[in-house]
């Protein structure tokens, strides 16, 4: 069996393979201030009363925060209320973006199957773990029940042979593998991430891998857990050796040089060197996928002393406020507002176009975040580049896009 099938069939309690129906238990479920008033309503239409184990449920406010406007502060309100309700978790403003907050507050554990009304649920496949994205109607059913209707998926196995060379990131490689599957080439497939290029990857890394399964049109994905390393004991959960895949790819990657991927679909994947020395106005580093520690790090090593170039914006939103602390403890947030970014409050606005950072007509922005579709940030008459944050940074340095291995340090 696959990862994804022994984790569904122990859930099941029965033998279960790619394609069979199946109603699951789940080990959690979360949804945002974007999506839980939906789901709200959705629950109270279906006749819920309690959710099914408070517990195993959050609720977080990330996506519009601190909120811009008064239609959204009252959503806000309404979860509050709910969540006071119930009795479970709601995380505050400030708190940070869901995926990280999961995760730290060990929401999702290896092995678990994790439901999230967000399309980055993925994340957790950093873990181990089975996560999906659903719609609010979705989510609002497994808060009732606590199960969820699923088609067991088909798996596809991604080998990624040789280590990645120095000023090469986990961003850097997932961009790369989605413009080699393309942003519908795994549409309702899980992928499992097998290789030398993930094993030395931290925890942080193997988010930013799973995180961009979405951007592949993948139901889930799974990196290995050879060499995963957490604060806690965890029984990891292999495949098998005579598993079953879809299609199984193999790719060289010790030479792979920093990726970004060009306006306007994060599968327009390049190397740097192709658009490298074009002009950008603004710099963003944060999200789900890339607002982590030792993204930020990697920023200050970059920018350490330096200052960056007249005329570039550069923001900056921690993925969560423990990851805002531990920054600012260590003096990592001092380097990155010295050399003149701007933090914000930890939360998904500027990728999503929310709630700050909406960049102007005709402005290049080059960003840290997953996705670059026409009006992602908020205005359909920007250009956004994705890069991993060491290139982003280095870019903010030179005023242009550039390589950051290219960066006297």
């Amino acid at each position: 069996m696959t990862i994804s099938e022994k984790i569904i069939s122990a859930h099941v309690g029965r033998r279960v393979q790619a394609g069979d129906l199946v109603v699951t238990p789940v080990d959690g479920v979360m949804a945002t201030d974007t999506t839980g008033p939906l789901a709200l309503k959705a629950f109270a239409e279906m006749g819920g009363s309690r959710v099914f184990d408070p517990s195993k449920c959050a609720l977080i406010l990330d996506h519009a925060v601190p909120p811009p406007n008064e239609r959204i502060a009252n959503l806000h309100s309404m979860l509050r209320v709910f969540a006071k309700e119930q009795g479970m978790r709601l995380f505050e403003i400030g708190e940070g973006i869901c995926h990280q907050v999961m995760v730290e507050h060990q929401y999702v554990k290896p092995g678990d199957i994790f439901i999230g009304a967000d399309s980055h649920t993925s994340t957790y496949g950093a873990l181990n773990a089975f996560a999906c994205g659903v719609g609010s109607t979705d989510l609002a059913a497994t808060l009732m029940t606590g199960k969820i209707w699923m088609k067991v998926p088909e798996t596809i196995k991604i080998i990624c042979h040789g280590k990645l060379q120095a000023g090469v990131s986990a961003k850097d490689l997932i961009l790369f593998l989605v413009g080699q599957i393309t942003i519908s080439g795994a549409t309702y497939q899980a992928i499992e991430f097998e290789g030398e290029a993930f094993e030395g990857m931290s925890l942080a890394s193997r988010m930013t891998i799973a995180n961009m399964v979405a951007e592949m049109g993948g139901k889930t994905g799974i990196v290995n857990p050879k060499g995963l390393e957490l604060e806690y004991d965890f029984d990891p959960i292999y495949p098998d050796a005579d598993a079953n895949y879809l299609r199984v790819l193999e790719f060289y990657v010790a030479d792979l040089e920093a990726q970004i991927s060009i306006p306007s679909s994060p599968d327009n994947v390049q190397n740097i060197s192709i658009v490298e020395g074009l002009p950008i106005d603004y710099a963003f580093i944060g999200t789900c996928c890339n607002g982590r520690l030792e993204d930020l790090r990697s920023a200050a090593q970059i920018l350490k002393g330096k200052r960056i170039k007249e005329g570039v914006r550069f923001l900056i939103g921690p993925a969560s406020k423990s990851v805002l602390l531990d920054a600012m403890n260590e003096g990592t947030l001092q380097i990155l507002i010295e050399a003149g970014a701007s933090i914000i409050t930890p939360g998904c606005g500027p990728c999503v176009g929310t709630h700050q950072g909406v960049p102007g007509n005709n402005e290049t922005v080059i960003s840290a975040a997953n996705r670059n579709f026409k009006g992602r940030m908020g205005n359909p008459n920007s250009n956004i580049y994705l890069a991993a944050p060491a290139t982003v940074a280095a870019s903010a340095l030179e005023g242009k896009i550039t390589n950051p291995v290219n960066v006297r340090l």
